[in-house]
Protein backbone atom coordinates (compact mmCIF):
# COMPACT_ATOMS: atom_id res chain seq x y z
CA UNK A 1 0.00 0.00 0.00
CA UNK A 2 1.13 2.85 -0.61
CA UNK A 3 3.71 5.25 -2.45
CA UNK A 4 7.00 6.57 -1.50
CA UNK A 5 7.29 9.98 -0.72
CA UNK A 6 7.96 10.29 2.67
CA UNK A 7 6.24 12.86 5.11
CA UNK A 8 8.15 15.86 5.94
CA UNK A 9 10.05 15.68 9.85
CA UNK A 10 8.67 14.22 12.58
CA UNK A 11 8.42 17.76 14.13
CA UNK A 12 6.41 19.07 11.42
CA UNK A 13 2.83 21.09 11.72
CA UNK A 14 2.14 18.62 8.54
CA UNK A 15 3.03 15.60 10.53
CA UNK A 16 1.21 16.94 13.32
CA UNK A 17 -2.44 17.34 11.48
CA UNK A 18 -1.33 13.91 9.88
CA UNK A 19 -1.09 12.33 13.10
CA UNK A 20 -4.22 14.36 14.55
CA UNK A 21 -6.55 13.09 11.49
CA UNK A 22 -5.51 9.82 12.23
CA UNK A 23 -6.16 9.39 15.57
CA UNK A 24 -9.42 10.94 15.09
CA UNK A 25 -10.07 8.42 12.34
CA UNK A 26 -8.96 5.23 14.61
CA UNK A 27 -11.60 6.57 17.72
CA UNK A 28 -14.61 6.54 14.49
CA UNK A 29 -13.19 3.06 13.54
CA UNK A 30 -13.88 1.35 16.85
CA UNK A 31 -9.70 1.01 18.57
CA UNK A 32 -10.11 2.71 22.04
CA UNK A 33 -6.10 3.36 22.19
CA UNK A 34 -3.30 5.00 19.53
CA UNK A 35 0.00 5.57 19.79
CA UNK A 36 3.32 6.10 17.62
CA UNK A 37 6.90 5.62 18.49
CA UNK A 38 10.24 5.48 16.22
CA UNK A 39 11.17 2.31 14.85
CA UNK A 40 14.08 2.04 16.59
CA UNK A 41 12.77 2.92 20.14
CA UNK A 42 13.46 0.01 21.30
CA UNK A 43 16.96 -0.95 21.44
CA UNK A 44 16.89 -3.51 24.18
CA UNK A 45 14.72 -6.02 22.16
CA UNK A 46 16.92 -8.42 20.18
CA UNK A 47 18.70 -8.62 23.75
CA UNK A 48 15.95 -9.92 25.28
CA UNK A 49 14.36 -11.83 22.72
CA UNK A 50 17.72 -14.08 22.29
CA UNK A 51 17.96 -14.60 25.82
CA UNK A 52 14.59 -16.05 25.68
CA UNK A 53 14.97 -18.33 23.12
CA UNK A 54 18.52 -19.59 24.21
CA UNK A 55 16.66 -20.55 28.15
CA UNK A 56 14.36 -22.38 25.80
CA UNK A 57 10.95 -20.05 26.67
CA UNK A 58 9.43 -20.36 23.75
CA UNK A 59 8.50 -24.22 23.96
CA UNK A 60 8.14 -25.73 20.45
CA UNK A 61 6.77 -22.59 18.82
CA UNK A 62 10.00 -23.10 16.39
CA UNK A 63 8.98 -20.24 14.73
CA UNK A 64 10.16 -17.87 17.36
CA UNK A 65 13.70 -18.91 16.55
CA UNK A 66 12.77 -19.21 13.24
CA UNK A 67 12.46 -15.91 12.91
CA UNK A 68 14.33 -14.15 15.35
CA UNK A 69 16.59 -11.32 13.34
CA UNK A 70 13.32 -10.31 11.60
CA UNK A 71 11.36 -10.13 14.89
CA UNK A 72 14.02 -8.54 17.35
CA UNK A 73 13.07 -4.65 15.50
CA UNK A 74 10.81 -3.64 13.06
CA UNK A 75 13.67 -2.46 10.77
CA UNK A 76 14.98 -5.91 11.13
CA UNK A 77 11.91 -6.73 9.10
CA UNK A 78 11.55 -4.04 7.22
CA UNK A 79 14.55 -1.68 6.73
CA UNK A 80 12.78 0.99 5.11
CA UNK A 81 10.58 1.74 8.63
CA UNK A 82 11.07 4.75 10.59
CA UNK A 83 7.80 5.06 11.83
CA UNK A 84 5.32 2.56 13.79
CA UNK A 85 1.40 3.15 14.82
CA UNK A 86 0.47 1.18 17.97
CA UNK A 87 -3.27 0.93 18.31
CA UNK A 88 -5.26 -1.02 20.78
CA UNK A 89 -8.76 -2.34 21.37
CA UNK A 90 -10.80 -2.92 24.81
CA UNK A 91 -11.95 -6.64 25.03
CA UNK A 92 -12.71 -6.39 28.64
CA UNK A 93 -15.32 -9.05 29.73
CA UNK A 94 -18.80 -8.45 30.90
CA UNK A 95 -18.06 -11.32 34.06
CA UNK A 96 -15.55 -12.31 35.63
CA UNK A 97 -13.95 -14.81 33.68
CA UNK A 98 -12.53 -16.45 36.65
CA UNK A 99 -15.90 -17.45 37.92
CA UNK A 100 -15.93 -20.29 35.84
CA UNK A 101 -13.28 -21.96 37.26
CA UNK A 102 -15.41 -23.32 40.30
CA UNK A 103 -17.85 -25.01 38.14
CA UNK A 104 -16.04 -28.13 37.10
CA UNK A 105 -19.02 -29.47 34.96
CA UNK A 106 -18.29 -26.32 32.81
CA UNK A 107 -15.22 -25.42 30.22
CA UNK A 108 -13.47 -22.01 30.77
CA UNK A 109 -12.52 -20.58 27.50
CA UNK A 110 -10.86 -17.59 27.58
CA UNK A 111 -12.17 -14.28 27.11
CA UNK A 112 -10.40 -13.21 23.93
CA UNK A 113 -11.61 -16.26 22.10
CA UNK A 114 -15.08 -16.17 22.92
CA UNK A 115 -16.47 -14.65 19.67
CA UNK A 116 -14.88 -13.50 16.16
CA UNK A 117 -11.03 -14.33 15.79
CA UNK A 118 -9.86 -10.26 16.68
CA UNK A 119 -7.08 -10.88 13.60
CA UNK A 120 -9.82 -10.93 11.67
CA UNK A 121 -11.79 -7.92 12.88
CA UNK A 122 -8.61 -5.74 13.93
CA UNK A 123 -6.54 -6.34 10.50
CA UNK A 124 -9.92 -4.65 7.95
CA UNK A 125 -9.86 -1.81 10.29
CA UNK A 126 -6.38 -1.39 10.41
CA UNK A 127 -5.38 -1.23 6.81
CA UNK A 128 -8.28 1.37 6.38
CA UNK A 129 -6.23 3.49 8.64
CA UNK A 130 -3.55 2.29 6.89
CA UNK A 131 -4.61 3.30 3.45
CA UNK A 132 -5.64 6.87 5.06
CA UNK A 133 -1.51 7.52 5.90
CA UNK A 134 -0.58 6.51 2.74
CA UNK A 135 -2.91 8.50 0.78
CA UNK A 136 -2.42 11.67 2.97
CA UNK A 137 1.71 10.72 2.99
CA UNK A 138 2.61 9.26 -0.14
CA UNK A 139 4.71 6.79 2.89
CA UNK A 140 4.60 3.23 2.47
CA UNK A 141 2.74 1.10 5.16
CA UNK A 142 2.51 -2.24 6.32
CA UNK A 143 0.37 -3.99 8.39
CA UNK A 144 0.36 -6.40 11.65
CA UNK A 145 -1.98 -8.12 14.03
CA UNK A 146 -0.03 -10.93 15.82
CA UNK A 147 1.01 -12.98 12.77
CA UNK A 148 4.25 -11.78 11.20
CA UNK A 149 7.49 -11.41 13.59
CA UNK A 150 6.44 -8.33 15.54
CA UNK A 151 7.02 -8.23 19.35
CA UNK A 152 3.11 -5.30 19.85
CA UNK A 153 3.89 -5.59 23.68
CA UNK A 154 7.25 -3.45 23.84
CA UNK A 155 6.18 -1.32 21.08
CA UNK A 156 2.42 -0.65 22.64
CA UNK A 157 4.81 0.21 25.90
CA UNK A 158 7.38 3.05 23.45
CA UNK A 159 4.29 4.18 22.08
CA UNK A 160 2.63 5.02 24.91
CA UNK A 161 -0.49 3.00 25.00
CA UNK A 162 0.88 1.28 28.70
CA UNK A 163 3.22 -0.88 29.99
CA UNK A 164 4.07 -4.52 29.81
CA UNK A 165 3.52 -5.60 33.28
CA UNK A 166 5.06 -8.41 35.52
CA UNK A 167 2.89 -11.46 33.35
CA UNK A 168 4.19 -9.67 30.49
CA UNK A 169 0.95 -8.47 29.18
CA UNK A 170 0.78 -5.08 28.17
CA UNK A 171 -1.06 -3.25 30.88
CA UNK A 172 -3.56 -0.14 30.37
CA UNK A 173 -3.96 2.21 32.71
CA UNK A 174 -7.55 3.09 30.86
CA UNK A 175 -8.43 -1.01 30.13
CA UNK A 176 -6.39 -2.97 32.99
CA UNK A 177 -4.93 -6.04 30.70
CA UNK A 178 -7.92 -6.34 28.50
CA UNK A 179 -6.33 -4.74 24.84
CA UNK A 180 -6.25 -6.21 21.78
CA UNK A 181 -2.84 -5.13 19.32
CA UNK A 182 -2.21 -4.00 15.83
CA UNK A 183 0.27 -2.21 14.00
CA UNK A 184 1.13 -0.49 11.49
CA UNK A 185 4.81 0.14 10.43
CA UNK A 186 5.73 3.15 7.92
CA UNK A 187 8.50 4.76 5.73
CA UNK A 188 6.92 8.39 7.08
CA UNK A 189 8.58 10.12 9.77
CA UNK A 190 6.14 10.51 12.46
CA UNK A 191 6.25 12.59 15.88
CA UNK A 192 6.23 9.73 18.85
CA UNK A 193 3.70 9.54 21.87
CA UNK A 194 5.73 9.61 25.72
CA UNK A 195 6.04 6.24 26.66
CA UNK A 196 4.45 5.63 30.68
CA UNK A 197 6.33 4.33 33.07
CA UNK A 198 5.89 1.26 34.54
CA UNK A 199 3.12 1.30 37.19
CA UNK A 200 2.69 -2.44 38.91
CA UNK A 201 4.62 -1.25 42.23
CA UNK A 202 5.22 -3.82 44.36
CA UNK A 203 1.71 -6.09 43.23
CA UNK A 204 2.32 -9.31 42.28
CA UNK A 205 -1.52 -10.83 42.21
CA UNK A 206 -0.59 -11.91 38.37
CA UNK A 207 2.28 -13.85 39.34
CA UNK A 208 1.33 -15.25 42.73
CA UNK A 209 -2.04 -16.47 40.86
CA UNK A 210 -0.68 -18.73 37.82
CA UNK A 211 -1.83 -22.65 38.42
CA UNK A 212 1.59 -23.56 36.86
CA UNK A 213 4.05 -20.69 37.94
CA UNK A 214 5.39 -20.18 34.23
CA UNK A 215 7.06 -16.31 35.65
CA UNK A 216 10.07 -17.20 36.40
CA UNK A 217 10.82 -14.13 37.59
CA UNK A 218 8.74 -10.75 37.43
CA UNK A 219 8.26 -9.37 33.38
CA UNK A 220 9.47 -13.17 32.50
CA UNK A 221 7.36 -15.81 30.95
CA UNK A 222 8.49 -19.82 30.00
CA UNK A 223 5.40 -20.85 27.91
CA UNK A 224 6.49 -24.13 28.32
CA UNK A 225 4.61 -23.55 32.04
CA UNK A 226 1.73 -21.36 30.50
CA UNK A 227 -1.29 -22.84 30.32
CA UNK A 228 -2.26 -20.62 27.23
CA UNK A 229 0.52 -21.96 25.43
CA UNK A 230 -0.05 -25.91 26.18
CA UNK A 231 -3.77 -25.51 25.70
CA UNK A 232 -3.66 -23.69 22.01
CA UNK A 233 0.36 -23.99 20.48
CA UNK A 234 1.41 -27.14 22.20
CA UNK A 235 0.81 -29.59 19.61
CA UNK A 236 1.21 -33.03 21.71
CA UNK A 237 -0.33 -34.49 24.79
CA UNK A 238 -0.37 -31.95 27.60
CA UNK A 239 2.64 -32.53 30.41
CA UNK A 240 1.62 -34.51 33.36
CA UNK A 241 2.69 -31.95 35.70
CA UNK A 242 0.52 -29.44 34.25
CA UNK A 243 -2.74 -31.20 33.76
CA UNK A 244 -4.41 -30.77 37.43
CA UNK A 245 -3.59 -27.42 37.55
CA UNK A 246 -5.65 -27.11 34.21
CA UNK A 247 -8.35 -27.47 36.10
CA UNK A 248 -11.16 -26.70 33.92
CA UNK A 249 -9.29 -24.38 31.49
CA UNK A 250 -10.02 -26.06 27.85
CA UNK A 251 -8.46 -22.85 25.79
CA UNK A 252 -6.38 -20.46 27.08
CA UNK A 253 -5.89 -18.91 30.54
CA UNK A 254 -6.68 -15.73 31.88
CA UNK A 255 -5.77 -15.54 35.51
CA UNK A 256 -2.85 -13.43 35.71
CA UNK A 257 -5.05 -11.38 33.31
CA UNK A 258 -8.27 -11.18 35.44
CA UNK A 259 -6.65 -10.16 38.65
CA UNK A 260 -4.45 -7.03 37.64
CA UNK A 261 -5.92 -4.39 39.51
CA UNK A 262 -5.83 -1.97 36.55
CA UNK A 263 -8.75 -4.06 35.16
CA UNK A 264 -11.15 -1.72 36.99
CA UNK A 265 -11.08 0.93 35.02
CA UNK A 266 -11.55 -1.59 31.95
CA UNK A 267 -15.14 -1.60 30.68
CA UNK A 268 -16.83 -3.61 27.83
CA UNK A 269 -15.65 -3.67 24.68
CA UNK A 270 -17.76 -1.63 22.32
CA UNK A 271 -17.07 -3.93 19.31
CA UNK A 272 -19.89 -5.72 19.86
CA UNK A 273 -18.09 -8.56 17.63
CA UNK A 274 -15.86 -9.04 20.68
CA UNK A 275 -18.13 -9.93 23.45
CA UNK A 276 -18.73 -13.12 23.97
CA UNK A 277 -21.18 -15.35 22.72
CA UNK A 278 -23.26 -16.71 25.27
CA UNK A 279 -22.87 -20.43 23.96
CA UNK A 280 -19.15 -20.13 24.60
CA UNK A 281 -19.47 -18.45 28.10
CA UNK A 282 -20.63 -21.13 29.81
CA UNK A 283 -20.43 -24.32 27.76
CA UNK A 284 -21.20 -28.15 29.29
CA UNK A 285 -18.33 -30.48 28.80
CA UNK A 286 -20.38 -33.42 28.45
CA UNK A 287 -21.57 -31.08 25.43
CA UNK A 288 -18.03 -30.68 24.06
CA UNK A 289 -16.46 -34.11 24.01
CA UNK A 290 -18.85 -35.47 22.28
CA UNK A 291 -18.25 -33.20 19.34
CA UNK A 292 -17.31 -34.43 16.01
CA UNK A 293 -15.30 -32.99 12.98
CA UNK A 294 -18.65 -31.18 11.43
CA UNK A 295 -20.08 -30.01 15.26
CA UNK A 296 -16.50 -28.56 16.12
CA UNK A 297 -16.07 -26.69 12.54
CA UNK A 298 -19.53 -25.44 12.94
CA UNK A 299 -19.63 -24.38 16.70
CA UNK A 300 -15.95 -22.33 16.27
CA UNK A 301 -16.98 -21.17 12.84
CA UNK A 302 -14.56 -17.70 12.66
CA UNK A 303 -13.58 -18.32 16.34
CA UNK A 304 -9.64 -18.60 16.80
CA UNK A 305 -10.78 -21.88 18.53
CA UNK A 306 -11.12 -23.54 15.16
CA UNK A 307 -7.33 -23.74 14.40
CA UNK A 308 -6.37 -25.94 16.53
CA UNK A 309 -8.25 -28.45 14.98
CA UNK A 310 -10.50 -30.72 17.25
CA UNK A 311 -8.06 -33.26 18.44
CA UNK A 312 -6.57 -30.92 20.17
CA UNK A 313 -9.61 -29.53 21.55
CA UNK A 314 -10.64 -32.69 22.64
CA UNK A 315 -7.31 -33.67 24.45
CA UNK A 316 -8.07 -30.26 26.39
CA UNK A 317 -11.80 -30.98 27.27
CA UNK A 318 -10.89 -34.73 28.20
CA UNK A 319 -8.61 -33.16 30.75
CA UNK A 320 -10.85 -30.80 32.07
CA UNK A 321 -12.81 -33.95 32.49
CA UNK A 322 -10.77 -35.93 34.09
CA UNK A 323 -10.01 -33.06 36.68
CA UNK A 324 -13.89 -32.46 37.41
CA UNK A 325 -14.23 -35.50 39.81
CA UNK A 326 -17.52 -36.74 38.45
CA UNK A 327 -17.49 -40.11 37.57
CA UNK A 328 -20.88 -39.73 35.54
CA UNK A 329 -18.71 -38.27 33.29
CA UNK A 330 -17.60 -42.12 32.87
CA UNK A 331 -19.11 -43.28 29.71
CA UNK A 332 -18.15 -40.28 27.46
CA UNK A 333 -14.72 -41.15 28.25
CA UNK A 334 -14.88 -44.31 27.17
CA UNK A 335 -16.49 -42.89 24.06
CA UNK A 336 -13.25 -41.87 23.51
CA UNK A 337 -10.71 -44.39 24.13
CA UNK A 338 -11.28 -45.86 20.64
CA UNK A 339 -10.29 -42.52 18.73
CA UNK A 340 -8.24 -42.31 15.86
CA UNK A 341 -5.75 -39.40 16.95
CA UNK A 342 -3.52 -41.04 19.73
CA UNK A 343 -3.44 -36.99 21.17
CA UNK A 344 -7.44 -38.03 22.24
CA UNK A 345 -6.75 -41.39 23.38
CA UNK A 346 -4.33 -40.79 25.77
CA UNK A 347 -5.89 -37.94 27.31
CA UNK A 348 -9.50 -40.01 27.27
CA UNK A 349 -7.19 -42.61 29.24
CA UNK A 350 -5.72 -39.79 31.34
CA UNK A 351 -8.90 -39.13 32.70
CA UNK A 352 -10.56 -42.46 33.07
CA UNK A 353 -7.74 -43.51 35.15
CA UNK A 354 -8.78 -40.07 37.14
CA UNK A 355 -12.66 -41.10 37.40
CA UNK A 356 -12.54 -44.74 37.16
CA UNK A 357 -9.56 -46.47 38.14
CA UNK A 358 -10.83 -49.59 38.63
CA UNK A 359 -12.65 -49.32 35.04
CA UNK A 360 -9.62 -48.05 33.81
CA UNK A 361 -7.65 -51.61 34.95
CA UNK A 362 -10.58 -53.47 33.89
CA UNK A 363 -10.64 -51.95 30.22
CA UNK A 364 -6.64 -51.69 29.87
CA UNK A 365 -6.89 -55.65 29.37
CA UNK A 366 -8.67 -55.05 26.17
CA UNK A 367 -6.95 -51.84 24.72
CA UNK A 368 -3.28 -51.69 25.76
CA UNK A 369 -2.26 -55.34 23.58
CA UNK A 370 -3.44 -53.79 20.32
CA UNK A 371 -2.26 -50.33 21.63
CA UNK A 372 0.56 -49.00 18.65
CA UNK A 373 1.70 -45.93 19.68
CA UNK A 374 3.58 -45.74 22.58
CA UNK A 375 2.61 -42.96 24.35
CA UNK A 376 -0.90 -43.84 24.67
CA UNK A 377 0.29 -46.97 26.05
CA UNK A 378 2.26 -45.66 28.58
CA UNK A 379 -1.33 -43.82 29.96
CA UNK A 380 -2.15 -46.79 30.53
CA UNK A 381 0.41 -48.35 32.27
CA UNK A 382 1.38 -45.17 34.29
CA UNK A 383 4.71 -44.85 32.89
CA UNK A 384 4.80 -41.25 31.85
Amino acid sequence: MGGTSPVANSGSLEAEKLVAELRSRALALGFDSFGIAPADARPDLPEKLHAALAAGWHGDMEWMAETSDRRASPRGMWPEAKSVIVLGINYGPETDPLAILGEPSLGTISVYARNRDYHEIIKGKLKELAGLLARRSGAEVKVFVDTAPLMEKPLAEAAGLGWQGKHTVLVSRDFGSWLFLGAILTSAELPGDIQHEESCGSCTRCLDICPTNAFPAPFQLDARRCLAYLTVEHKGPIPLEFRAPMGNRIYGCDDCLAVCPWNKFASVSREARLRARPELERPALADLVQLDDAGFRALFAGSPIKRIGLARFLRNVLIAIGNSGDPGFTPLVEARLGADDPLVRGAAIWALRRLAPARARELSLAYLPRESDSSVAAEWTGDI
